[in-house]
């Protein structure tokens, strides 16, 4: 399907790990010059791509808040959690649409890098065939993290491997064990599974844990010293260096 060029364009817009100086000069202009702007958060809080996007936004900016309809209420194992979770992603997508369809544009804002675990990829699905759409890359998590931790990851042939904590604990250990370096992401309440399979692996000394990675709060310690619990901002980084000159 063309898109309609009478219809607005979504611009999707990686806002970067949390300073607000870490957006590249596009995604600035682009949140500047926003007249709609659209963000995932709870129902109670303010967003965190939309804390980061604050010192570029016109006062006069519409939002469209869009509240997830649980967070950890659910188990993402459970068929509910898959269920609900797609329902709010078609609501979601047709709320865009609908104000795409009269011509006004929509920047979706997205922490992080938007094609690398990021919800606006899901809306992003739904819509790019139906709009013209614009995607502004943004600094990632890990990139931020492991520039704070001052932890060079890779060198030479190293292979990185980037690993969602969900997965079952013998694969989490078996991909340690093959990686050169890698990036533990999602952790949260996986924190004894990711310990265990560290361990089993023999990749916990050189194991470091970061969190809220270039936040004003943000610091980074040995995975060791941590406890058994971790906040959604945190990743655990195991480096590479096999190769290092």
């Amino acid at each position: 399907m063309v898109p309609n060029t009478a219809h607005g364009t979504l611009h999707v817009v990686g806002v970067g790990p949390g300073d607000p100086e870490l957006l590249t000069v596009k995604a600035a202009k682009t949140l500047k010059a926003a007249k709609v702007i659209a963000h995932f958060c709870k129902h109670d809080k303010k967003g965190h791509a939309r804390t980061i996007a604050e010192p570029y936004l016109a006062p006069t900016v519409r939002e469209l808040r869009l509240a997830y309809p649980f967070t950890i209420e659910v188990a993402v194992e459970d068929p509910e959690y898959q269920r609900g979770i797609q329902r709010f992603y078609d609501a979601c997508a047709e709320q865009l649409a609908g104000v795409l369809a009269q011509g006004q544009d929509v920047v979706l804002l997205c922490e992080g890098e938007p094609f690398l675990y990021g919800s606006a990829m899901y809306l992003f699905d739904r819509l790019k065939e139906r709009f013209q759409t614009v995607v502004v890359p943004g600094i990632a998590a890990m990139n931020g993290c492991w520039s704070q931790a001052q932890l060079p990851m890779t060198h030479g042939d190293d292979v990185l491997c980037v690993l969602p904590a969900t997965l079952p604990e013998a694969d989490l250990t078996q991909w340690l064990k093959k990686a050169d370096a890698a990036v533990l992401m999602k952790i949260g309440r996986n924190m004894p599974k990711v310990r265990r399979a560290l361990a089993q692996s023999g990749r916990m000394p050189e194991a470091r844990y970061v969190e809220r990675g270039t936040q004003a709060n943000g610091f980074s310690q040995p995975f060791s010293d941590c406890g058994d619990t971790a906040p959604y901002f945190s990743l655990v980084l195991v480096p590479g260096r096999k190769g290092a000159r």
